[in-house]
């Protein structure tokens, strides 16, 4: 199966290639420019290549009957109807181009998951987004796919709550518009995510059935998980980022304060660093120790002229100068023209 690839403005889009990183930003903005303005800042300063944000109206992504998720209750520490809640963190339309003018500054890429369905994806096109976010809870909205889909432009769509056959069709129903630009996010959705629950191998599994590169969507917490994922190889890595945990909001606690971001992507840099290159070959800085430590074919111990050579006969030892191991068989049988002495290396002039 060969995979597709595309770009992201100059980020190549591949599996075990670059890891292109969003930093989440979300609701953490608290409904306040400010905020907002400094989450852009933070994702620049930690190393992302893109900062995304949650566009809705309250009344667009919840009825009045909807309930809280549970995390929501207990990262709020209080219940109240999921409208009242996505109220308060709402991105008024004012902030969009300050936001996005601040991302043009700080050479971050810009853009949002159009969580309030069809009007949401209506105002970020106004303002020319270039990729869009699906989430979790939208995986299985067709209308949204419909909408999206005949863009054209690049979707990252997350699978959290999701089986492998709802992944497959969504995948299938907006390919079946021309549109190929696709990433595909391994996700549990839970705030934090457990350790056990994170399931990685499931990700090497969308690896291998779809032909669009899968990446990495980490509510877990540390840096391992994202660590672990980049060894195998995902495209994208998505992660939550706040300004401080101590915020209120509903994301806050399960998001990677400044210190912790920065170290994850660090971490995600080295992890490719230490993978390294396919080609097993010795590294520059090895070659120099290669005649010190490797062996040559010496005698086991003195031995007067005329002695018969056996196997028993013949050792490897540092250094490496001599005449490799390799060819001891050629010397087993040998008769010696001279006297030779213990962990003399042998020389083909040694014998008759």
């Amino acid at each position: 199966m060969i995979k597709k690839t595309f770009r992201i403005k100059n980020h190549l889009i591949k599996e075990g290639g670059r890891v292109f990183v969003i930093a989440e930003a979300g609701v953490n903005h608290n409904g306040r420019l400010d905020l907002a303005l400094r989450l852009v800042d933070m994702a620049a300063e930690i190393g992302a290549d893109a900062v995304k944000f949650q566009t809705f109206r309250a009344e667009e992504l919840a009825t009045e009957k909807a309930e809280m998720a549970e995390y929501q209750k207990k990262n709020l520490g209080k219940s109240e109807s999921q409208r009242a809640m996505l109220k308060k963190l709402e991105l008024p339309e004012e902030f969009y181009r300050p936001i996005i003018k601040r991302c043009k500054e700080k050479g971050i890429i810009f853009f949002s998951t159009p969580h309030g369905g069809k009007k949401s994806v209506d105002l970020l096109e106004s303002l020319g987004v270039e990729l869009y976010k699906i989430d979790s809870g939208n995986l299985t909205n067709y209308v949204l796919f419909d909408k999206l889909a005949r863009l054209k432009k690049p979707i990252i769509l997350s699978t959290g709550m999701a089986t492998l056959k709802e992944v497959v069709d969504a995948v299938k129903f907006i390919k079946s518009y021309g549109n190929n630009k696709i990433v595909v996010l391994h996700c549990t959705t839970n705030y934090p995510c457990k350790p056990d629950e994170v399931d990685l191998n499931a990700m090497v599994t969308l690896m291998k059935k779809l032909d669009v590169p899968v990446g990495y969507s980490d509510h877990s917490e540390g840096n391992q998980v994202a660590t672990m994922a980049s060894a195998l190889g995902m495209a994208v890595y998505e992660f939550h980022i706040t300004l401080d945990k101590k915020m209120p909001g509903p994301d806050q606690v399960a998001s990677a304060d400044p210190i912790e971001a920065k170290s994850r992507i660090d971490a995600i840099r080295k992890s490719a660093l230490i993978m390294g290159n396919p080609i097993k070959r010795p590294r520059k800085s090895e070659k120099q120790y290669i005649k010190m430590v490797r062996r040559s074919l010496v005698y086991s111990r003195d031995f007067k002229k005329g002695k018969k050579i056996t196997f028993e006969d013949i050792e490897g030892k540092r250094p490496g100068n001599g005449i490799p191991t390799l060819y001891f068989k050629n010397y087993v049988g040998k008769v010696l023209k001279k006297s030779v002495k213990l962990d003399q290396q042998i020389s083909n002039s040694d014998f008759k």
